[in-house]
């Protein structure tokens, strides 16, 4: 173990002392980080697009950065575990500022081909990946730190997240309609490096909380990492909502990298509508979020989740088949992000609910992994709709199979096991059995934040064993 896992800075050991220094560098870094994935995911098809011409390119070279993104976040849950997550985190964000400066550097001076660029990007998803994943376990202790309420921490989490997505791709269309898309990429280096300075000035690696129970250092790797994939499969709720999310995660991918700049250019609106579009659905999402982070507890989880994905991610694609002008399309984007911004908010209370602290960093970066394990090939579903069919009937495809992706596992018994659970009865044997059990912590692919105080705080034990009594019925629908 590093002498970082031991620094005491976030100070969920100290009784009634609140301290928002964890929770507010841990929004900012994330902030940061998540912004220069937005413009990287505006500015680099649309790069590849008009330099290379090729559809088939601009697929490849999202597939090139992600799919690293993936093996990498998925196979370094128990490093980060043992190394500890903040230099995990700036050594991630450097490298990645790194990739970042030299592919215009070498575009400007005449020496960036397209070999290259591949490498470039596969460099920067092996970096973000595992820093990516490394943020995510600053959220606990920060949140339990700020005396932050569960649902209102993961709806500021949402918010944050929506703003950078806001921000990001409106500072991308701008830098690329006023300066060229090579430019962007100097932005997008840096916000890696702001985020690496972040974390390594404002942040500690988490300290457990006394009752929680200590990681064992004497674990090999392959013993960690099968843990956290036991844990997934034995969720059953889990599971299934990871099932859905890696489905809507590569035809999301399919229209951001692919669909989305070639409507903008057959449309003859450019790559500022590009900004436009993500920006209107992002910052209607904000607004959401906040809501969600007010009303959250009190609202039916399974019902608002569906909905929202429903009008988040469906009628996008039905105003762009149609041909509808782009005021129309804002405005489509502008209500699907309201039903969007709910949707991550009750994704980390659930998730928050349901893994223990003590396989946080196996089991959350597993998790995020497998939902994004689909987004290396979702530029490569879009290029080949869009090759073989053209633009209007890939987008009516696209959104056909997200709407299949919502209704199927959301149709699920198990899925009932998503209301808040309640911890058990005082005396009752299985608070007795569990009273030494971790915290419950998120998993979260787009990485929404939540706390709770230790006399709320659920007990991960029992609410596994009451999603499994949940799952029972539904075992062969789960596996389907």
């Amino acid at each position: 173990m590093t002498t970082e896992t031991t620094e005491t800075t976030e100070s969920p050991a100290a009784p009634g002392a609140r301290s928002l220094r964890g929770l507010v560098g841990m929004l900012a870094a994330n902030a940061s980080a998540l912004s220069a994935n937005r413009v990287l995911a505006i500015a680099l098809p649309w790069f590849v697009l008009t330099t290379t011409g090729s559809i088939g390119k601009t697929g490849l070279v999202a597939f090139c950065q992600v799919g690293p993104y993936v093996i990498a976040q998925a196979l370094s849950g128990p490093i980060i575990d043992r190394v500890g997550p903040k230099k995990i985190s700036v050594i991630g964000d450097t490298v990645s500022m790194t990739a970042m400066a030299v592919a215009p550097l070498l575009y400007l001076s005449g020496q960036l081909s397209f070999g290259v660029l591949l490498a470039l990007m596969a460099v920067v998803g092996i970096a973000d990946g595992p820093a990516n994943g490394a943020k995510g376990l600053f959220l606990p202790s920060a949140t339990r730190a700020a005396r932050v309420s569960f649902e209102r921490g993961t709806g500021l989490a949402g918010a944050v997240e929506r703003t950078a997505t806001t921000a990001g791709p409106a500072v991308a269309g701008v830098v690329v309609a006023s300066f060229g898309s090579v430019y962007a990429l100097w932005v997008t280096a840096a916000l890696f490096g702001l985020s690496a300075l972040i974390v390594s000035t404002t942040l500690t690696n988490p300290v457990p909380e006394p009752h929680e129970k200590p990681a064992d250092d004497s674990a090999s790797y392959l013993t960690r990492l099968r843990e956290g994939a036991d844990f997934l499969r034995s969720a059953g709720l889990l599971r299934s909502m990871i099932g859905m999310l890696a489905a809507t995660n590569l035809l999301d991918q399919a229209f951001m990298s692919v669909l989305l700049p070639v409507w903008a250019k057959e449309s003859g609106n450019g790559p500022t509508a590009i900004g436009l579009v993500v920006s209107v659905f992002a910052a209607t999402s904000i607004v959401a979020a906040l809501v969600a982070a007010a009303v959250a507890e009190r609202l039916p989880r399974r019902q608002v989740y569906l909905i929202g994905f429903v009008i988040g991610g469906i009628p996008r694609f039905v105003a762009m088949a149609a041909g509808v002008p782009l005021w129309a399309v804002l405005g489509v984007l502008a209500v699907g992000g309201l039903g969007s911004g709910f949707i991550n908010p009750i994704i980390g209370a659930v998730t928050y609910e349901l893994i223990p602290i003590g396989l946080l960093g196996r089991v959350k970066t597993l998790a995020q992994a497998v939902t994004w394990a689909g987004i290396p090939f979702g530029g490569l579903v879009g290029a080949g709709l869009v090759t073989a069919a053209g633009l209007t009937p890939a987008l009516w495809v696209v959104g056909g199979l997200y709407l299949v992706a919502i209704v199927v596992p959301g149709m699920s018994k198990e899925w009932a096991g998503m209301r808040k659970q309640q911890a058990p009865a005082a005396g009752s044997p299985a608070q007795e059995s569990d009273a030494m059990q971790s915290d419950a912590v998120q998993s979260d692919a787009t990485q929404p934040i939540d706390g709770q105080s230790d006399a709320t705080q659920p007990v991960a034990t029992q609410l596994v064993d009451e999603q499994r009594a949940v799952d029972q019925p539904a075992t062969e629908m789960a596996r389907v």
